[in-house]
């Protein structure tokens, strides 16, 4: 069954089939699929059928001025940018004033600065627009930017669904976080719970998190622990500890970083491996380089934890 609010859009069962095009769906294609010899007003303009003229230039109008596209309504799409042309076909999408919009990894063809500036912008529009929407995305960057409510499928089938919040801080199993980007996912096993907090063996350290009913176990369960790398905290050993609410503080050394514009990834053996993520200049001012002795810091209820049985 395919129903959309109140209303049945498909159910072969009593046999009703609403056609597509009476469904007031706007769809997005990856690839824009603007018509090569139609001017831009032309191409936000296809999908309006027989509507007065009056109205037509009046919705162009309102869509072209909303999407920062009015001076560009005569050109070509060969004249345009890839960023443009992704605005053109959003406006198109949009002109129809659907009831749903259907964005099918609107983003994915574009360079990465332009991609970052759209995918702002993007979640301004559908914010004003109000109009409900599915975005289909391999980035997770996107999926946390433009998402309020995130379903996670793998190979076919729903494995989580949830706010970004919850999807993204607390995977069900092992196949959520792997899609999520969960940077340290290790095994580990449960050696003691007590007042709120868990206490997990991975390899040679200890590690304290948070500890629930559904995630915990019992003294010798095994588990994974999950990290997200913006959840480490980096200082320098040595130096004096500062005021922390991290249960963790681990003594390792740094064994390779990996620049990501202006932030750098760092793998850390820390009797574990363990990933970082700082910005560049944090690294700097640390003069962190190969080799160096590095202590991290790790907050309890950052440490996720998913039982060993629930893995795939």
């Amino acid at each position: 069954m395919i129903r959309f609010g109140d209303e049945v859009w498909f159910d072969s069962a009593r046999r009703i089939f609403l056609p597509p095009q009476r469904r007031r769906i706007g769809y997005l294609f990856q690839d824009y699929a603007l018509f090569p010899h139609l001017r831009v007003a032309q191409n936000i303009a296809y999908g309006l059928g027989k509507i007065p003229a009056a109205e037509r230039r009046e919705r162009i109008e309102e869509i072209t001025a909303l999407l920062e596209l009015s001076d560009l309504a005569d050109r070509y799409p060969k004249q345009l940018s890839g960023g443009q042309q992704q605005r053109v076909a959003l406006a198109r999408a949009l002109v129809c004033r659907p009831r749903l919009l259907l964005l099918d990894e609107p983003l994915s063809a574009l360079d990465g600065p332009t991609r970052e500036h759209l995918r702002r912008q993007l979640r301004h529009w559908l914010v004003k627009l109000r109009i409900a929407t599915i975005l289909v995305t391999h980035d997770r960057l996107e999926a946390i930017a433009l998402g309020d409510h995130i379903v996670i499928f793998e190979a076919g089938r729903v494995r989580q669904s949830g706010s970004v919040q919850q999807v993204f801080s607390a995977p069900v199993d092992l196949a959520v976080a792997r899609i999520v980007g969960v940077d340290t996912i290790e095994r580990g096993k449960v050696v003691r719970v007590s007042d709120g907090l868990a206490t997990i063996q991975v390899g040679p350290k200890k590690l304290i998190a948070l500890a629930s009913s559904s995630n915990h176990g019992e003294p010798g369960d095994e588990v994974y622990i999950c990290i997200h790398a913006e959840d480490v905290v980096l200082e320098q050993s040595g130096a004096i500890p500062p005021q922390s609410s991290a249960r963790n503080r681990l003594l390792g050394h740094v064994q390779s970083l990996d620049r990501e514009g202006p932030l750098v990834r760092i793998s850390l053996r820390c009797g574990f491996p363990l990933k970082a993520l700082v910005t560049y200049q944090a690294c700097q001012n640390m003069k962190l380089r190969e080799g160096d002795e590095i202590v991290a810091l790790i907050k309890a209820q950052a440490i996720h934890l998913i039982p060993r049985g629930s893995s795939r």
